[in-house]
């Protein structure tokens, strides 16, 4: 007897449908699984004949052929346990054919039966209702993930037995209603600014960088706030949308990184990767492609700490990503794509011991040895930069003062401002912030009044600056501008844009 259902199959973040056939014929007994699958679906025979019959059903001894088509597209992870099961039912007369019809199944199963959690079910899910289905039976564990997902009905499944049940008629699953409304949990933060002491100018910086989604390299002697500051980036920038929360919780769903009892993330990601990270790890890839922590910095920050000391080769492999904001993972098979729209931080002493241009600790480096340990950064990936700062070590004094500091509530408020004038700007041009700006478009959006032509004008030729870091002067500008909500760019953001410029004018010193 043959017999069809329907599940779901992922490349990247998209999913695509797959028909799980299955034929029960006379032979000799045996059990394929045909159709290109990997190891794990390859492995879902003996997971399958072993949870049928922990069951209480029998699985047939005759010969099984079960195809996940389409042939040609390769099958990955043990989501495929689940509806080859259920197929395998149907074929045998256990289930009736009609009643598993409209479903999308997915889920693995342990070999008493029980269903697991899988891996990237709420892209499978989406995928589901763009292809038209309204049912879906998912793991028990998985519900509260797809519970986002609208005009869906969820028939969240323990076990093959209570699936059974269920086509039969026998006890019915109720279907899980939607989740609540979306929104930004700003609780979820354990830090806040007003944590920091000091550091005026370096907030400011933050403040710039949050507000136009501008990259920043952060240069100071250890312990003075720089891994501090660069924590509670998040905590100020704007509030979080649905369709932002939306793409970080299909990433952190296919990277199996999602809590079992959070819907959907609802804070901004922090990643911050050790020095020792691969280039892999760092941008996705694999035999089997994963995302890499670039793209589980969606939407969010990825903070480099001592950027020197990571290895020259795996920091250039972010050139592609922070300029296209995707990385397309090639294969033999299939190319995968996974966004990476994430706000670059990173820090770095001014030398290998620290303490170069210190006032109050002697540097043990050479001058040559202090002079060179920047130079580690190559050029192309210091130019998608757009601003870097200096971050001076405390003074006692202010580590002592009592004076309140402007809390992170305070600052993202002006951040939310800012941004709601660009994304208003930049309505109908594919972008939403300034640091996206491109080509023509800088010079469309970011009209100067004659003193500041004036002053970027003596900035560039005093500090040799390239193009690119004109640019970079202009967009920077710009948001400093929206920050004061000032249409035409004056002399004084010009200026503050080229304070954040400090390699630029060390270089030339």
């Amino acid at each position: 007897m043959f017999s069809r259902v329907s599940t779901c199959g992922l490349t990247g973040l998209e999913g695509y449908h797959i028909q799980v056939e299955s034929d029960i014929s006379n032979g000799i007994p045996g059990f394929d699984i045909v159709g290109l699958g990997d190891t794990s679906v390859k492995e879902a025979r003996e997971r399958v004949k072993a949870a049928v019959n922990n069951s209480g059903y029998e699985f047939p001894i005759r010969r099984i052929t079960v195809n996940l088509a389409p042939a040609d597209t390769r099958k990955e992870g043990s989501g495929f346990d689940l509806p080859i099961a259920v197929s395998i039912l149907v074929s045998a007369g256990i289930i009736p054919q009609e009643a598993a019809e409209g479903y999308m199944i997915a889920g693995e199963l342990a070999l008493d039966g029980n269903i697991r959690h899988i891996s990237g079910m709420l892209c499978k899910a989406i995928a589901a209702k763009e292809l038209g289905f309204r049912k879906i039976m998912v793991p028990a564990s998985n519900a509260r993930e797809v519970s986002i997902i609208q005009d869906l009905e969820i028939y969240p499944v323990r076990s093959l037995r209570e699936a059974v049940e269920h086509f039969n008629g026998i006890n019915l699953i109720k279907a899980e209603p939607c989740d609540e409304a979306f929104y930004p949990d700003h609780n979820m933060y354990r830090e806040d600014f007003s944590d920091v002491r000091g550091q005026k100018n370096a907030k400011r910086a933050l403040e710039v960088a949050a507000s136009g989604g501008h990259n920043i390299l952060m240069i100071g002697s250890p312990g003075s706030g720089k891994t501090m500051l660069a924590r509670r980036l998040p905590t100020i920038l704007p509030d979080l949308t649905f369709e932002e929360a939306l793409e970080i919780t299909k990433i952190y769903s296919v990277a199996g990184l999602l809590a079992h009892d959070s819907p959907i993330i609802r804070e901004r990601p922090f990643r911050s990767p050790h020095h020792t990270v691969s280039a892999v790890s760092l941008v996705g890839g694999g035999s089997i492609p994963r995302p890499g922590e670039a793209s589980l910095a969606h939407n969010g920050v990825l903070f480099l700490d001592e950027i020197p000391e990571f290895p020259r080769r795996t920091l250039d492999v972010l050139r592609q990503p922070i300029e296209d904001g995707v990385v397309n993972i090639s294969r033999i098979n299939a190319t995968v794509s996974y966004p990476c729209r994430f706000m670059l931080v990173a820090a770095a002493n001014p030398c290998k011991c620290g303490y170069y241009g210190d006032p109050s600790r002697r540097c043990t480096c050479s001058f040559r040895d202090a002079e060179n340990y920047l130079s580690r950064l190559s050029g192309p990936l210091m130019d998608r930069i757009d601003i870097h700062i200096q971050v001076p070590a405390l003074k006692y004094s202010e580590i002592e003062n009592e004076k309140a500091e402007e809390s992170s509530e305070e600052i993202r408020e002006r951040v939310n401002r800012a941004r709601k004038i660009q994304q208003e700007r930049y309505r109908n041009c594919g972008i939403y912030c300034n640091a996206h700006l491109k080509g023509s478009m800088v010079r469309e959006f970011c009209r100067l009044s004659e003193e500041a032509k004036k002053v970027l004008r003596s900035a560039f030729d005093k500090l040799n600056l390239s193009a690119r870091a004109h640019d970079r002067i202009l967009k920077v500008s710009r948001t400093i501008a929206d920050m004061e909500d000032s249409e035409l760019i004056q002399a004084k953001h010009v200026s503050e844009a080229i304070q954040y410029r400090v390699l630029d004018r060390t270089a030339r010193i």
